[in-house]
């Protein structure tokens, strides 16, 4: 029953790499341009745009943009999935497969046009059947999307989902209007944006865009005159921009260093520092095909052997999490599976591990690392990995670092080329569901040949278990969140014992904002409304 190629996971795990690339990157997007003399909010970044067709973009800030554009079937409020577009949340078939789902009415898109059932389908079947790069979040689960009434939508799942509700979360699968997309046949809009959000886009270009509030709006109106998003070109600049108040919030691409010393002035300086814990992670995928890696023994010794305080330390100057479990702490099913296994580097872990072994100086585990030379916190943690190994294991480890361009590594990791690989992962929705299926399930193989097709193998893993698969399945049957809960930690238990993937660390989020800012909040994926921003009075 799984949903989805593995050249599509392939593709959403480059995204998930140019994500969490941001917050290191110095990316080149047009010259900074000054302030202008209004009183919108000006939100700052070095995150490039590159589109904001809800079909075709998979970026962090194309996904900020998107969420304050346009509405969604349900949103959040707190970690409570909540109705936007929606009126309640879904009635589901007894077979878990058809939704039906009632709508608003009296709202209208930003040209006019009225929103209803079949404007709904049309959105949804446009993000399905585009081909864009996140299309494979509906077209692997959807059946048949119908307009039953003006205020009613049907939706036909091929496989049981009870976290379907959440995906319709997602900051892609916007309304959009037929009138102005339908127009565009199949071509992707990547610089307009017209739906029924509370902000009109007003300006695009390579140096940023300009919001609006929509006189229209259906729901709450926007506390503030309008929004500018400013594309600077480093993050120096950035960072300096900030410093002198020139941007009122500044989101992403900030290195560690420059986190450091803006927290370390915050208490003077009275700037604002809202954090939260980041949803991309970073793991080491396992190639169980080749040797040593195709022996548990081996695995379990790497496992015991990786130090994420002195790489969360070293690389990000404290500024990441360790992760112990696929499953990122933002997630109440998140268990520390791996600390608790094969604890954190410890030395008496390490030789409990080693006892099962044949590993010694005269035989030394060989430790070939492959890391994407692109990007730079991946260039550090390699070299920090391979020194701690060193370190720990002594002459019984020799560890060997290769590198290629992100590109070519997500190419060629179905091939099975690397016997060891960094890689990033962003989740697209608040599940822990998709920081396990993609990386445990397969669509075919055997315990003999490892997976064949699926998820695992367009990681480099070939991982490949009947168990998982089964419980996979059976966690988004399960309705009762605590049955669910307990299949969701056996699979992280699962990963830990087969250590078919190492987690690391997952980034932390880090807003910085100036004094009089009221109302920034991130929400459960990490993003943040623009409509509550206001300026308080400087004398406040």
């Amino acid at each position: 029953m799984m949903y989805r190629a593995g050249v599509s996971v392939a593709r959403r795990l480059l995204w998930g790499c140019l994500v969490l690339l941001l917050g290191l990157l110095l990316v080149a997007c047009g010259g900074d341009v000054p302030r202008q003399g209004d009183d919108s909010i000006v939100i700052g970044t070095t995150a490039r745009l590159r589109t904001l067709d809800p079909a075709d973009a998979y970026e962090n800030l194309a996904g900020l943009l998107l969420l304050n554009l346009g509405d969604r079937l349900y949103t959040y409020e707190g970690q409570d999935l909540i109705p936007q577009l929606a009126t309640a949340l879904p009635e589901v078939s007894e077979d878990g497969l058809t939704y039906r789902i009632p709508l608003r009415r009296g709202v209208y898109f930003h040209d006019g046009t009225p929103f209803n059932a079949a404007a709904m389908a049309f959105s949804l079947e446009r993000f399905m059947k585009s081909g864009g790069q996140p299309a494979s979040l509906l077209a692997g689960r959807v059946q048949e999307i119908r307009a039953i009434a003006e205020d009613l939508l049907e939706i036909r799942l091929k496989e049981p989902f009870v976290a379907f509700p959440h995906l319709l979360a997602f900051s892609g699968l916007c309304a959009v209007s037929p009138t102005a997309y339908g127009a565009a046949g199949d071509r992707f809009l990547p610089t307009q944006f017209v739906g029924t959000g509370p902000y009109r886009l007003a300006a695009y270009s390579t140096d940023g865009v300009r919001l609006e509030p929509f006189a229209d709006y259906w729901g709450t109106k926007p506390k503030n005159a309008g929004i500018r998003i400013q594309i600077f070109s480093s993050s120096a600049n950035l960072y300096n921009a900030f410093r002198t108040g020139a941007v009122d919030v500044a989101i992403g691409a900030l290195d560690p260093n420059q986190i450091r010393a803006l927290k370390a002035q915050a208490a003077t300086k009275h700037w604002q520092v809202i954090t939260g814990a980041g949803n991309a992670v970073t793991v080491l995928s396992i190639n169980l095909r080749q040797p040593p890696w195709d022996q548990l023994a081996a695995r379990q010794v790497l496992a015991a052997s990786i130090n994420r305080q002195r790489l969360a330390e070293r690389v990000f100057l404290g500024e990441a999490e360790p992760l112990y479990s696929l499953v990122p702490s933002l997630f109440p099913v998140s268990e520390p599976v791996f600390r608790d296994r094969y604890g954190d580097g410890d030395s008496s872990q390490i030789d409990h591990w080693l006892q099962n072994t044949t590993i010694s100086p005269e035989q030394p585990l060989v430790v070939n690392l492959w890391y994407r030379a692109n990007v730079p916190s991946n260039v550090l943690a390699a070299t920090v990995l391979k020194a701690s190994l060193e370190r720990d294991l002594g002459d019984r480890v020799q560890v060997q670092l290769d590198s290629a361009d992100s590109a070519t590594i997500y190419r060629n990791l179905e091939s099975g080329a690397y016997p060891l690989v960094l890689l990033d992962w962003y989740g697209d929705f608040y599940d822990a569901d998709n920081y396990l299926e993609p990386f445990l399930s397969c669509d075919r193989g055997s315990v003999e040949t490892g997976c064949e097709s699926g998820a695992s193998a367009a990681w480099g893993s070939f991982f490949y278990s009947p168990a998982a698969n089964d419980l996979i399945v059976a966690s988004r049957r399960e309705a009762d969140s605590q049955r669910r809960g307990v299949l969701l930690r056996q699979l992280q238990e699962l990963n830990a014992e087969a250590v078919a993937f190492l987690p690391l660390w997952q980034s932390e989020t880090t807003l910085f904002a100036q004094p009089q800012l009221r109302g920034l909040a991130l929400d459960v994926n990490q993003l943040f409304a623009f409509a509550p921003l206001q300026k308080a009075p400087k004398d406040q």
